[in-house]
């Protein structure tokens, strides 16, 4: 698998990672049978980067990758995880006692003396201009419980806040076929900067797989039930904040380029891969044949430029109305 480059962390990683949020929770229940055998095929498929964090099922998706490192210790996984919602949202519970606190839960849960990176789980707008915040992130990387930090926002403004900061090894944010704000000051900021980017919600919550119609329903517990209006926490983190319909009828003026030799989620990934600045993308999968899917991605042609042509037409047309001035 083709291999970036995060600068700061001074790591290289696959280009296709694994976002582990659906083994925890919040996407209907997946046993630990499940969650070992997406890990062990996405690894042997060339990933070597996943993300997770500590509220993914409370710390559960901590675990299954905590198990699995310690089943494959040869696996050389660089492990990404989260921290700061496990309280209610305010810029004073980002204290370094709280830090120290977080980040000594996800070391046990992962069984590491030093978590690989820490990212600030999209915190309040005020975390990110708070020199306090970004000393004791220092300090934890001076104490040797982490390697190196990043965060996780929700808007443009946020990452490049975070740019500025000399410390940040990485930036995560959403970016797919539906959400392309980023492209145009973020990206071109954190390559300048020699900050990762980490390329979340790449597939829409599964909009971008092509699989779905005005019939599809969801489990109670998954969020694309719960979240579509931002219920539970920011509605750009379900289907990126699209309108399901207006989703769909992107999905379906797209179908027609994906061809043969690809799917339409296979299409959505590589559009990802295929952007400037992008380190790495981290589709979520919930069984063992879709995590090979998705690492495939790495092989595939970039996308022609009539391809990213015609994604960005169908943004501009459909999709940018609803979301490009909101995050």
């Amino acid at each position: 698998m083709e291999q970036r480059t995060f600068t700061r962390l001074g790591r290289h990683v696959g280009v296709v990672g694994l976002g582990a949020w659906q083994l925890g929770a919040d996407w209907g229940r997946v046993d630990e049978a499940d969650a070992m055998a997406v890990l062990a095929a996405a690894v042997d498929s060339g990933v070597t980067f996943v993300d997770t964090a500590d509220v993914y099922g409370d710390g559960r998706s901590e675990q299954f990758i905590g198990r699995f490192l310690r089943s494959r210790p040869d696996a050389g996984l660089t492990v990404a995880t989260k921290m700061g919602r496990r309280v209610e949202q305010r810029p004073e519970a980002y204290t370094a006692e709280n830090f120290r606190a977080w980040t000594d839960r996800s070391r046990a849960n992962l069984g590491v003396d030093t978590l690989d990176l820490v990212q600030l789980h999209c915190p309040p707008t005020a975390v990110f201009a708070d020199d306090r915040v970004f000393d004791a992130l220092d300090a934890l990387v001076a104490d040797g419980r982490i390697a190196a930090y990043g965060v996780s926002v929700e808007t443009c403004d946020q990452a490049l806040t975070a740019i500025a900061r000399p410390g940040v090894a990485s930036v995560q944010i959403i970016l797919n076929a539906l959400r392309l704000k980023p492209l145009d000051r973020v990206l071109p900021a954190a390559s300048a900067a020699g900050v990762g980017i980490i390329a979340r919600v790449p597939l829409a919550s599964g909009l971008l797989s092509g699989r779905y119609d005005e019939h599809t329903t969801f489990a109670p517990d998954d969020h694309r039930t719960y979240n579509r209006h931002g219920e539970s926490f920011d509605v750009g983190e379900t289907f990126s904040g699209v309108d399901f319909g207006t989703g769909l009828a992107a999905v379906r003026r797209l179908a027609p380029l994906v061809g043969t030799g690809r799917t339409m989620a296979q299409f959505a990934l590589r559009w990802v891969l295929d952007q400037p600045g992008v380190t790495v993308v981290i589709p979520g999968a919930r069984d063992a044949e879709q995590a090979r899917r998705n690492a495939a991605t790495a092989g595939l042609a970039p996308l022609t430029p009539d391809e990213l042509a015609a994604v960005r037409d169908t943004y501009d047309e459909l999709i940018r109305p609803q979301v490009h001035d909101r995050w």
